[in-house]
């Protein structure tokens, strides 16, 4: 089982990236990165909805993705934005769905439309990115 490694980049754009065992408890550690990116960069106003977008983002993830490990990616492009992404060894990219009252799970990435500014997916040679971004205070 790969060991979570957790690395901020000392150039260019400021960042944190973690990898993650592909299994539904790395939601939790997930969303204390986002919180401690978001805190360190003093946009604690986006830590509830960043930790809300990273648990669906790991979670979908967790279920669909293929191999052992997810990487979390945490950048923050512009003063008041910040970009959370997670990347995974699927091409599958995310298709939202819809989801009756009954139904338990299905909603994630309504979620995370909802509460984004802007999101998406970006094919990679070897599977996908699933990013979402915002911004706060104010931002662009």
């Amino acid at each position: 089982m790969p060991q979570p490694t957790t690395q901020a980049r000392p150039t260019g754009c400021p960042g944190y990236s973690e990898t993650l065992p592909r299994e539904p408890e790395s939601a939790a550690a997930a969303r204390r990165l986002v919180r401690v990116a978001l805190v360190v960069w003093g946009l604690d106003d986006l830590a509830d909805d960043g930790a809300l977008i990273v648990s669906e983002l790991v979670s979908n993830a967790v279920r669909h993705a293929r191999r052992e490990s997810i990487r979390l990616t945490i950048d923050r492009p512009g003063a008041v934005q910040v970009c959370i992404g997670v990347v995974d060894f699927s091409k599958v990219p995310p298709a939202p769905r819809t989801s009756g009252d009954e139904d338990e799970g299905g909603r994630g990435l309504a979620l995370v439309n909802e509460l984004a500014d802007r999101w998406g997916t970006e094919l990679l040679p070897w599977g996908k990115r699933v990013w979402a971004e915002l911004h706060g205070g104010g931002g662009a």
